[in-house]
């Protein structure tokens, strides 16, 4: 008996110091892998910041100020809050019906909705717009039922919003499915037996376990709602000071020289998505704050 603990017990030990080696690898291995990932991250994220802010102040804070507010780009700014205004809350929806779904039931045609979900993932934002414009266009499938009862989709904010949804639809429901699948159904199930409705156990018990997976999710849509380019190109029509979003805004600008202008308002662009962050960071913060008090 003494003999086979004596095995079982070396037998775990090697296995163990067999474990240690395979993960805890050398110092001039692991620092390498720092250093190649703050040059990466240092290359192709705070560098083009830097370029960013440097090209959109060099003239001046006058300069500046008289870009973001002559009146093309303030238009093209309220374009694009209303556009994130009504995107993401209509995805919110979306991305949590549909993950309730695909994670507390079961039902035919299952694998059939998550791959329709993944589908603006693999199809170009222009393709998108080209669709919609095969359906909503003049010589379309809807286009002259729309013309008989003066409704605009195309050129007009509706068509704006519509490809930005179809572009923004699975980055929330991406962010809770597998979440909701983790963390089963039992608790809800607690819930409904103890005399909860479903909205109290949405509330009460699923909400605050996907609170963080939600929040994440928003700011993904958020961040490709206001920085979408392509669908909206196609569109919009590209009309100056109506249909012009803030990256078509700024293409213009490009295109026409304007290189101080167009960097100011890619700067107004670069602190929104800033902004958003800052917004989940502190929300996050004052959460944690919350339970280390609870907690004492």
């Amino acid at each position: 008996m003494s003999l086979t603990n004596t095995s079982s017990s070396l037998s775990n030990s090697s296995i163990e110091k067999r474990w240690r080696r395979a993960t805890e690898e050398p110092a001039w291995l692991r620092l390498s892998l720092i250093l190649i990932a703050l040059a990466f991250l240092g290359l192709f994220l705070v560098l083009p910041l830097i370029v960013v802010l440097y090209s959109a102040f060099s003239q001046g804070l006058s300069a500046w100020q008289a870009a973001v507010t002559e009146p093309d780009a303030l238009a093209a700014i309220r374009l694009t809050l209303l556009v994130v205004i009504i995107v993401v809350p209509a995805n919110m929806v979306f991305g949590v019906a549909t993950a309730w779904a695909v994670a507390k039931f079961e039902f035919r045609g299952k694998s059939v909705l998550i791959s329709l979900i993944d589908m603006p993932f693999a199809i170009s934002p222009v393709v998108v717009g080209l669709i919609f414009v095969v359906m909503f266009g003049s010589q379309g499938w809807l286009g002259p039922w729309l013309y008989e009862h003066d409704l605009k989709i195309l050129y007009a904010v509706p068509g704006i919003v519509i490809v930005i949804i179809f572009g923004t639809l699975p980055f929330i429901a991406r962010e809770l499915i597998p979440l909701m699948q983790q963390q089963g159904k039992e608790e809800e199930e607690a819930s409904l037996t103890l005399g909860a409705n479903g909205w109290k156990t949405f509330w009460y018990v699923t909400l605050p376990n996907i609170k963080w997976g939600l929040i994440y999710g928003v700011i993904l849509c958020n961040a490709r709602a206001m920085g979408e380019f392509g669908a909206v190109a196609v569109v919009s029509g590209r009309i100056r000071g109506e249909t012009n979003t803030m990256p078509l805004h700024i293409e213009v600008l490009y295109n026409e020289y304007m290189f101080t202008a167009a960097f100011a308002v890619s700067s107004l662009l670069t602190g929104l998505a800033l902004v958003t962050i800052a917004i989940k960071s502190a929300v996050k913060w004052n959460d944690e704050r919350r339970q280390r008090i609870a907690a004492a």
